[in-house]
C-alpha cells in the first residue's frame, strides 16, 4: 500500500507535536511520508523535527527567522522558506493530507491554498470556519478534497453522524468541561489571572486554547464551526456541561436516539482519525475503565457566568461576517488579558461591545470583506479597551 503524503501546518505547536506522535506510532517513514512542516518562533524544535521525519520542506512564519532555520538545516536537503509566502507553498506541496493547525487567522491563508489544490484537510483552526465558512467549505468542495475535523468535539459528531440519516438529524450537541472556572462565582472570576486560566482541569492545550476553554469562546466558536461543518440549522446546536470530559460530543435523531463518541481526553485520537481516515490507527493511548469512571454528569452552561455562548448565538443568527467579528474582537480582548491589561469578565464585554457596533455589516461573499470586517472589529475592540 501506498505511503500518505502529510503536510503538517503548525507542528511545533500543541496539535503538529501530537500530529507527529501519532505518525510516529501509526507506522512512521514506513506509513507516512511529510512533505512540509512550518513553526513560528521555535527554530530548534521545527528543525529537529524536520531531521527527524525527512521532511521535504521546513517553513517560519517569521521572515526573520529565515537564516537561522537554514543554518540549523544546513547539509540535510531540506527546503527552507519563511513568511507568509512560505506557508502558502508549503500548503501547495503535493500532500495527500494537510493538518491544519496553525492558530489564529495567521492560518486562514495557507489552509485555503491547500483546500483550493484538493488536499484533505484536518482542519485544527477555528478561524477557517469560524471567519470564513462559507468561502472555506465552498474552497474545499470545489478542489474535490475532504474536510475532516480535528477538535475533539467535531471529530465526536463527524465519527457519530450516520449520513446516510440526515434527515433524520434532530440536532447535535457540543460537550463542553466547563473549563477551570465551571464552579467559580462571579466575584471569583473578576480576579482571575492569565495562570489560573491556563490551568485547565483536563486536557494539556496552548495557551490561547485553555484561555477559550476557560472563558469558553472556544465553545462560542465551535458552534460557529459546527454550523458550517456540518450543515446545520443554529437552533439545532446544544451545548452541554461535561466536566469529566469522556463524551465528547453527540448526534441526536428524530427517533429520540443518541449517538455519542466516548474516549479519554486525549487529543491523539482525534488525531489519528483524521490522518487515517476512514481507517483507525493502534495508538497508546489511554483506555477508558467504566468501572473505574463511575458516573459520568451534565449540565447546563450558565450563560450568566459564560456570556460566550450567547453571543454565538447572536452571530449565527445575524450572520454575515459576523464570526470574524466574534473572533477577531476576543483575539484582542485575550492578548490583552494576557498581557495584563484586561480583567478576565471584562473579554465578554468587549467582543459584545464590538458586536453591537457592527451589527449591520453583513457582507461575507468575498475574502477581503471578511478580512475587513475582522480588522475592523480588532480596531474597535483596542480602542475600547484602551480607554
Amino acid at each position: 500500500m501506498s505511503k500518505r503524503r502529510i503536510t503538517i501546518l503548525g507542528s511545533t505547536g500543541s496539535i503538529g507535536r501530537n500530529t507527529l506522535d501519532v505518525i510516529r506510532q501509526a507506522g512512521g517513514r514506513e506509513a507516512f511520508d511529510v512533505v512540509a512542516l512550518t513553526g513560528h518562533a521555535n527554530l530548534a524544535l521545527l528543525a529537529e523535527q524536520a531531521i527527524a521525519t525527512g521532511a521535504e520542506c521546513a517553513v517560519t512564519a517569521d521572515p526573520a527567522g529565515y537564516d537561522e532555520l537554514k543554518d540549523r538545516l544546513a547539509g540535510t536537503g531540506i527546503a527552507v522558506a519563511a513568511g507568509p509566502h512560505g506557508l502558502i507553498e508549503a500548503a501547495e506541496r503535493p500532500a495527500d493530507l494537510v493538518m491544519a493547525a496553525i492558530v489564529g487567522k495567521a492560518g486562514l491563508a495557507p489552509a485555503l491554498a491547500a483546500a483550493a489544490r484538493g488536499a484533505d484537510i484536518a482542519l485544527a483552526n477555528k478561524e477557517c470556519l469560524v471567519t470564513a465558512g462559507d468561502l472555506f467549505v465552498a474552497a474545499v468542495s470545489a478542489g474535490g478534497g475532504r474536510l475532516i475535523p480535528v477538535d475533539s468535539e467535531h471529530s465526536a459528531i463527524f465519527q457519530s453522524l450516520d449520513r446516510d440519516q440526515r434527515h433524520a438529524l434532530e440536532r447535535i450537541i457540543l460537550t463542553a468541561s466547563g473549563g477551570p472556572f465551571r464552579t467559580f462565582t462571579r466575584e471569583q472570576m473578576k480576579a482571575a489571572t492569565p495562570a489560573d486560566a491556563r490551568a485547565h482541569p483536563n486536557w494539556s492545550m496552548g495557551e490561547k486554547v485553555s484561555i477559550g476553554s476557560a472563558t469558553m469562546f472556544n465553545k462560542a466558536l465551535e458552534m460557529i464551526e459546527a454550523k458550517h461543518l456540518f450543515a446545520v440549522e443554529p437552533d439545532q446546536i446544544e451545548v452541554v456541561v461535561h466536566p469529566q470530559s469522556i463524551v465528547h460530543s453527540m448526534v441526536a435523531y428524530s427517533d429520540g436516539a443518541v449517538m455519542a463518541q466516548l474516549g479519554a481526553p486525549d487529543m491523539r485520537t482525534a488525531i489519528g482519525y483524521a490522518l487515517a481516515y476512514p481507517k483507525r490507527p493502534a495508538l497508546n493511548v489511554e483506555r477508558l475503565d467504566f468501572a473505574k469512571i463511575a458516573r459520568l454528569d451534565f449540565e447546563a452552561p450558565d450563560e450568566a457566568r459564560f456570556p460566550a455562548l450567547s453571543l454565538a448565538r447572536t452571530a449565527l443568527e445575524r450572520g454575515g461576517p459576523q464570526g470574524a467579528i466574534l473572533n477577531g474582537a476576543e483575539e484582542t480582548a485575550c492578548r490583552a488579558f494576557v498581557e495584563g491589561r484586561l480583567g478576565f469578565l471584562r473579554m465578554a464585554d468587549i467582543v459584545a461591545d464590538v458586536m453591537d457596533a457592527m451589527a449591520n455589516h453583513d457582507d461575507a461573499s468575498t475574502m477581503e470583506a471578511v478580512i475587513a470586517a475582522d480588522a475592523e472589529a480588532r480596531d474597535r475592540a483596542a480602542e475600547r479597551i484602551g480607554r
